[in-house]
């Protein structure tokens, strides 16, 4: 980790001829597949995670496990922890296998537009490389420190998580 004059990590950097990326923390629903890809990820590279999961922290594979420092919303409903943690984030991203977002990714988008935050969709179809390169370019045109990352549970696009953590790895490398 790099530290700043003022003493502050900056766990990840990427620095490129038109900006630098980077992130303070990620925050996800906690949901399998590209949540909890994206939490587990922060977790192996020390960057700070958190986000807001239901009431009862429960996700499709039971209850969230404690080791996730997601808050419970006052209720179980799944639509109101999309929409705080995308509220609470300073852009979301979206990631999905398939070219169109159904059901919670949709409402996903829907909700961080609504507040007023930029979203990017990510799809696999479109190739790593070009996603990469639309996350730097989210991330560092809109100055955002605190990424939220949403997508398909684990049970309607198996590979999402995977594509989430070799994007996650080739935005921001380990050094």
């Amino acid at each position: 980790m790099q530290r700043t004059q003022s003493g502050f990590c900056r766990p990840y950097q990427l620095t490129s001829r038109y900006m630098t990326c980077e992130i303070e923390k990620i925050v996800s629903g906690g949901q399998t597949g590209a949540d909890r890809a994206a939490l587990d990820w922060a977790i192996e590279h020390s960057i700070p995670h958190g986000g807001w999961c239901p009431k009862g922290r429960w996700a499709e594979d039971g209850p969230i496990a404690g080791r996730y420092q997601l808050q419970e919303t006052p209720t179980a409903n799944y639509v109101q922890r999309t929409e705080w943690n995308a509220r609470d984030s300073d852009g979301t991203v979206v990631f999905s296998i398939g070219e169109v977002l159904t059901g919670g990714s949709r409402k996903t988008v829907e909700l961080a537009r609504k507040h007023g935050r930029p979203v990017l969709h990510l799809s696999k179809a479109g190739g790593v490389a070009a996603a990469e390169a639309a996350l730097r370019r989210l991330v560092g045109e809109h100055g955002i420190k605190v990424l939220n990352v949403a997508g398909p549970r684990a049970s309607k696009e198996p590979e999402v998580g995977a594509f989430v953590r070799e994007v996650l790895d080739r935005t921001w490398p380990s050094t």
